[in-house]
């Protein structure tokens, strides 16, 4: 499967009588997307905001990231099972709008949300506060259900994404990024001599608003499946947490992830990158069982000689990462985890709440228990009062000066297991 990705690189973000792309500029109809957002019966109030790097902004609490795309060429849609209709997508050609993101803020889902800061301490620990971010502030009606307005605040979000994305549709990108797996024989036959890898990506799917999406579907339907890694790029995992904001997968962290486009980069050279396996993450003993089961069988079934597993949330999903790990490794397959800590305040408590002598190389995003203090802003989108109740806050995190003491866990995208950062798979 092969896909082009076209980017547009955007400079700046702006408000203007029509939605267009100019000079590296994005202009966006305020009144026109707002009343696509307004089509959704379950929202009160909606208003869009924007925030650039380097603004002495605070967004807050964020429920989800997404990096505005179009299909270009190719089968299906973005965000297909949620926008666009159900087809296997990840071939073809793909324009990005890169540099910018949509981000759904607001009256709180659930009480782990996150804090996204444009300038300061908090914004070198956010990849988003170096983006262009169109920020949707939605409102819910009185009396509507967490999974409702989840529900609502994530499609609006697609909705919002999709929209913009459309600007790039007929434009040609500034740069060209070409992303391709061959069948698995073709690619076993064509690097012999190099270790066989794949990523092995586990997905939150404890409900409760713990869940992803995989065309459409709830992650904790189905199985572990193989996938071509280029189904990501075009949105066929998508975010629907209201976890941890350091340990959420946002749907914008599936659409660019560092894992894939590092194996990508590898592949040919160091390693013969296979494919991606996804398995879930339940909440019952069983499902966990069966599950890293089946993620074991497959990675034995495609003949791996090594696999790259991250993780998704912490405490319970510690079971599933350590499961995974260990039957791999019990397969014959090196593995590599990666993870988060919550290892206490000072560093010095248990970072998981699981282990195992086989889990012997560990990428780690940081500990998430580390204490930040956050400046004042001089704008806030979307509202602090739940600052002090969020996962990371606690009883006096917000100041009467508008400072705020928390976890480095309340800052979106600040520890996440997929980080940004350059990985290296070696030891195979």
């Amino acid at each position: 499967m092969r896909l082009e990705l076209g980017y547009l690189f955007i400079e700046d973000v702006q408000f203007g009588e029509k939605t267009k792309l100019e000079n590296k500029t994005l202009y966006v109809n305020k009144k026109e997307l707002l009343n696509l957002i307004k089509e959704d019966e379950h929202f009160e109030k909606v208003d869009l905001e924007l925030a650039k790097p380097g603004e002495s902004i605070r967004i807050t609490p964020v429920k989800d990231v997404i990096e505005p795309r179009v299909k270009v060429e190719g089968p299906g849609g973005i965000f297909p099972g949620m926008i666009s209709k159900v087809d296997t997508v990840g071939s073809g050609k793909t324009n990005v709008l890169k540099g910018c993101a949509v981000v759904t803020a607001g009256k709180i889902v659930g009480f782990q949300e996150g804090i996204i800061d444009m300038t300061g301490p908090g914004a070198d620990y956010t990849p988003f506060s170096k983006l262009n971010n169109i920020v949707l502030v939605c409102e819910p009606k009185e009396g509507l259900k967490q999974h409702e307005h989840e529900k609502a605040l994530r499609m609006a979000g697609f909705k919002a994404a999709t929209y913009l994305g459309e600007v790039a549709k007929n434009l040609t990108p500034d740069e060209v990024e070409i992303f391709e797996t061959e069948p698995m024989l073709e690619n076993i036959n064509k690097y012999p001599e190099l270790p066989k890898v794949a990523y092995v990506q586990m997905l939150q799917s404890q409900g409760l608003l713990h869940d992803t999406y995989v065309y459409g579907v709830d992650a904790k339907e189905s199985l572990p499946t193989i996938i071509y890694p280029t189904e990501l790029m075009d949105g066929a995992i998508v975010s629907g947490n209201c976890v941890s904001a350091c340990d959420k997968n946002t749907t914008y962290h599936h659409l660019n992830n560092p894992v894939v486009k590092d194996l990508f980069a590898k592949h040919g050279k160091e390693l013969n990158f296979i494919g991606v396996i996804i398995t879930n993450e339940n909440v019952y003993l069983a499902d966990k069982e069966r599950s890293s089961n089946w993620t074991a069988k497959l990675a034995e079934f495609l003949g791996l000689d090594g696999v790259i597993i991250s993780q998704e949330g912490f405490g319970n999903p510690d079971t599933d990462l350590i499961m995974n790990c260990k039957k791999i490794e019990q397969k014959g397959i090196k593995t590599v985890i990666i993870t988060d800590e919550y290892a206490g305040r000072d560093g010095a408590s248990q970072s998981l709440a699981d282990a195992d002598p086989l889990a012997n190389a560990v990428v780690t995003g940081g500990n998430a228990n580390e204490i930040i203090t956050l400046p004042p802003m001089d704008k806030i989108i979307g509202d602090t009062s739940y600052v002090d109740t969020i996962a990371g806050g606690f009883d006096g995190s917000l100041k009467e000066d508008g400072s705020i003491v928390v976890e480095l866990q309340a800052i979106t995208g600040a520890t996440n297991e997929l980080g940004f950062n350059k990985l290296t798979a070696k030891g195979y």
